[in-house]
């Protein structure tokens, strides 16, 4: 019998750890598989998909912003928990930037690492089935089509690389057309309001959709700073 539980993988070099982290989120009902480098990485990601990635920043050798960066690059768009050592909020950031979806302090509970997951794969759920907020199946704007039904943004028709975060940030802003919404509304309907926000990390975010939609993402046209306030998404922003 297929086991239906959600799959998830952690990749940290503390053998302690990772016996802990693959024993407890099994016991939360999870699959756990748990490696120590980026090769052993590589090989499971090569042999069967999973859910969600833990993926630990400091280790010797390919470190986790490098694997981070390396997957996006390859166009892999699993959810990527970033478990940073000391919280430092530089860390935090450019794991965001690398293509952190979330990121988790050291030390951290591990209730609160099985919420997280939790979370992350009750979004992709509610994307995957369109129990969001109402949206149209299709949204149009300049050259680039939301579709909502199969979860994906396509320029042209092409389908790009988007990763859970930056789709669900995109279509919090779709289905808020012309509308500003501040940092912590917007994470609220991007993550849930179970979600702790920061306005360094919604502003990372915002780049990296910029970086994908806009032509020039210092000069944006589509998502747009509303100063004081947030940020706006302007669907004929791009129009000539």
């Amino acid at each position: 019998m297929e086991d239906k539980r959600p799959k998830i993988l952690v990749l940290d070099d503390d053998q302690e750890l990772r016996t802990m982290l693959a024993r407890y989120l099994a016991e939360q009902g999870f699959q756990t598989r748990a490696v120590s480098d980026s090769a052993q990485l590589d090989r499971l990601l090569q042999r069967e998909p999973f859910d969600v990635l833990v993926l630990d920043l400091m280790m010797p050798g390919e470190d986790g912003l490098a694997v981070c960066r390396r997957l996006r690059a390859q166009g892999e768009t699993i959810p990527i928990i970033m478990l940073t050592a000391r919280g430092d909020p530089v860390d935090r950031v450019v794991g965001l930037e690398m293509g952190a979806d979330d990121y988790l302090a050291k030390p951290f509970n591990p209730r609160e690492l099985a919420a997280r997951i939790t979370a992350m794969l009750r979004r992709q759920t509610m994307l995957s089935t369109g129990k969001t907020a109402a949206v149209e199946a299709q949204v149009h704007f300049g050259p680039f089509t939301l579709d909502d039904a199969r979860r994906q943004l396509l320029r042209d028709g092409l389908p790009l690389e988007c990763t859970t975060g930056e789709y669900a940030l995109l279509r919090a802003f779709v289905n808020n057309p012309n509308r500003p919404l501040g940092r912590e509304r917007l994470m609220e309907l991007a993550k849930g309001r179970d979600h702790e926000a920061t306005d360094r990390s919604i502003d990372v975010q915002i780049m990296r959709l910029r970086r994908l939609i806009e032509d020039d993402p210092s000069q944006p046209t589509y998502i747009k700073t509303v100063w004081g306030v947030g940020y706006v998404f302007v669907p004929n922003g791009g129009a000539k």
